[in-house]
């Protein structure tokens, strides 16, 4: 006898060796045991979940001569012709090649004979939305008041295409994805009716890969018993023959981003593309690592969602402390954009390497979330610094074609002497308020002022922010932005008291400022006691 794949000779035969769909099958089962039948079946859910298999299994148990608690007996010779696919009471139909008008009409026609054996006559369309606008409309007396004797069972995976006239004649039912430990614990007693020593391991990743389809999980476990015939197959066995990644790898790689360590990262990246890896799996992979992150970064309730073993739990948990929450919503923001691209991409292994040096180097990007992530990395920098007791010594940027290397003192005498004594203190206080202006400012108010300079005309009316040249993004966000000036004039106002004028402009090294007075407010001397 051929070999059988395993999906085809473990299929369920009866409604209790259907697995994670409980809610469906003990329905079912209680219909069939008070005689309650419905005369049509909406059966939807994703691919693998037991659409088809609980199909037959009902179209065994309503014709069954010794049916045992809502089951099947499968000895009976009506259940035996509905296993061997021989019974004429048990029709089923492939709507994705059978969609026309004339193919419903057929079923109109047999509809009007009785079962020459049994109770009922079953049809069951698959991939029932394959049916074009006329073959529904055709169907639609039929199903709403077939002859008693008749039961539909449409399957679909895609329910949204049905007409909502077809959803008001049936009963619905929807299959759940099944989880990865049902998954997981049905593979293990397989194995073992099998005799194949298989790695718990290994099971758990191929359930996980299934992403919720039985039928996909055992195909994927087929090949790899295939693989290695006669040998135990082992979690590495598994990675290799699917082409995919430990999870120790994401986490290397995200240790690498967070780093900025792009060298080792395109090693990492070459060790990848030598074994042979899919680069959009790797990707959608690396997705649901940053996920788990963010979820287990939630706290308790968020971890339920995920459905890893409790030592990769473990392992997120502690990786989940380092990072940030805002840094894994960039990170997946940029992955997702990238899966998109990748689907039309020819040279996928350079669109990654690109976009995961964008993840190394934030600077690379002049959005929003890049900005803050920099913002973000400069504050630890500083924090570090101060914690480990460091004197900074931060000198004053040349503003003028003249640099200055005053001191804060020397600035303050020069405010004293061009300045009547009033004015100078009022200019001093300004100083003395601006660290507190920038402390109510937002993080992209913040970086645009980092390489700014304070100015003052030589009257002591006007401020000015002046920007060097070529920090177009910086000048930009203020000068392309009259409301954002005021917004910045205004928490000057509100600290210091004091209505003033307040212009945003360029230093021009060609062109004389003899005219205005550096403040040094914002590249002070900075020292940091321990």
């Amino acid at each position: 006898m051929s070999y059988m794949a395993l999906y085809r000779k473990f299929r369920p035969t009866t409604f209790d060796e259907v697995k994670g769909q409980d809610h469906i099958v003990t329905t079912l089962k209680n219909q069939i045991r008070t005689g309650r039948i419905g005369h049509a079946y909406l059966f939807c859910g994703t691919r693998g979940t037991g659409k088809t298999t609980v199909a037959k299994i009902l179209a065994k148990a309503v014709n069954c001569e010794n049916p045992r608690d809502g089951e099947p007996c499968n000895q009976c010779e009506t259940c035996s012709e509905i296993i061997e696919g021989s019974s004429m009471n048990v029709m089923e139909i492939d709507a994705a090649s059978n969609n026309g008008v004339d193919n419903i009409r057929d079923i109109k026609e047999q509809v009007q004979y009785s079962p020459a054996s049994g109770k009922y006559k079953v049809y069951i369309i698959d991939e029932v939305h394959m049916l074009s606008i006329g073959a529904f409309n055709a169907l639609l007396k039929t199903l709403e008041e077939p002859p008693e004797y008749v039961i539909f069972i449409l399957a679909t995976t895609e329910v949204h295409k049905i007409p909502i006239t077809i959803l008001s004649r049936c009963q619905r039912y929807d299959f759940h994805r099944i989880t990865t430990d049902t998954i997981r614990q049905q593979l293990a007693d397989l194995m073992e009716q099998e005799q194949v020593e298989v790695e718990d391991k290994a099971l758990e990743y191929i359930a996980r890969m299934a992403d919720g389809s039985m039928r996909d999980a055992l195909s994927l476990l087929d090949q790899c018993i295939a693989f290695y015939l006669g040998k135990k197959l082992t979690y590495d066995n598994v990675l290799e023959v699917l082409g995919t990644v430990d999870i120790q790898v994401y986490s290397r790689l995200l240790d690498y981003i967070m780093e900025e360590n792009v060298t080792d990262m395109m090693d990492l990246l070459d060790d990848v593309s030598r074994q042979g890896r899919e680069w959009s799996q790797f990707i959608t992979d690396f997705l649901w690592y940053l996920r788990n992150l963010l979820l287990v970064g939630r706290g308790t309730a968020a971890s339920e969602a995920l459905e890893v073993s409790t030592d990769q739990l473990k392992l997120l948990q502690k990786k989940a402390a380092n990072v940030k929450e805002t840094t894994l919503i960039r990170y997946i923001r940029i992955l997702s954009d990238l899966l998109n691209e990748l689907r039309y991409a020819t040279s996928k292994r350079i669109l990654v390497e690109v976009e995961l040096m964008k993840m190394c180097r934030p600077q690379m990007e002049t959005d929003q979330n890049s900005l803050l992530e920099r913002v973000r990395q400069m504050e630890e920098k500083l924090a570090e610094l101060m914690k480990n007791g460091v004197r900074i010594q931060q000198e004053a940027a040349p503003v003028s074609a003249k640099p200055s290397k005053e001191t804060n003192e020397e600035r303050k005498q020069t405010l004293e002497e061009k300045f009547p004594k009033a004015k100078a203190e009022e200019l001093k206080d300004l100083v003395r308020h601006w660290k507190d202006v920038k402390r109510n400012l937002s993080p992209q108010m913040k970086y645009s002022l980092q390489k700014a300079s304070l100015m003052v005309n030589e009257e002591g009316t006007a401020l000015k922010i002046m920007f060097p040249k070529g920090l177009n993004v910086e000048s930009g966000y203020l000068m392309d932005k009259p409301e954002r000036i005021e917004a910045l004039k205004q928490e000057i106002s509100k600290q210091s008291g004091r209505d003033i004028d307040l212009e945003v402009g360029i230093i021009d090294q060609s062109a004389s400022d003899d005219d205005m007075i550096d403040l040094g407010c914002i590249h002070m001397d900075v020292n940091i006691e321990d």
